[in-house]
């Protein structure tokens, strides 16, 4: 292999190495200003769109221990990854797909567990990872707030019928 492809394959290799998570789409078709559009809309994410030969990703794929893709790369791709959380880069993706119908999404690996379209799709309906840990934490809090409430009543009522008290005129 060439020393450019080597140095461009190693790039890769460290990309896969650090995201938890990469999508595979075909970008077939898309502008260079939607092109654009989709890196910054997937930047504000953290995520980022790499177009990518499918010979050397292969390679980076395999150096880096996350799949063997032979076969699996055909057509124009680019890659999606980031270092946070897949369901954000998703929904950008599926969103954009929605308004200008591409790129197509292919598939996506989650922590080396090969994703379909149908996942990838699955998880972009998913809230973002913040968003159900304020959920998870509500849920954990909600009996103890019930606790307090429920100590903190008779306390309440005896005050609230003593300032009543107080106050009616005799």
């Amino acid at each position: 292999m060439r020393a450019e492809k080597k140095f461009i394959s190693k790039e890769y290799t460290t990309r896969l190495s650090g995201s938890p998570f990469f999508i595979v789409v075909d970008y077939r078709g898309l502008t260079v200003g939607h092109f654009g559009e989709l890196r910054k809309r997937l930047r504000k994410a953290g995520a980022e769109i790499h177009v990518v030969k499918n010979s050397i990703f292969r390679i980076a794929a395999k150096e880096a221990n996350v799949a063997d893709l032979t076969g699996a790369l055909t057509g124009q791709l680019a890659i999606v990854t980031g270092p946070k959380d897949v369901s954000s880069a998703a929904k950008i993706v599926k969103t954009f797909q929605a308004e200008f119908d591409k790129p197509k999404i292919q598939f996506g690996f989650l922590d080396n567990q090969r994703l379909e379209n149908k996942d990838v799709l699955a998880l972009a309906d998913l809230p973002s990872l913040d968003v159900l840990r304020g959920k998870l934490l509500g849920t954990l809090l909600a009996p103890a707030s019930t606790l307090v409430r429920l100590l903190n009543e008779p306390a309440s009522s005896l005050a609230r019928v003593l300032k009543a008290r107080a106050e009616k005129p005799e």
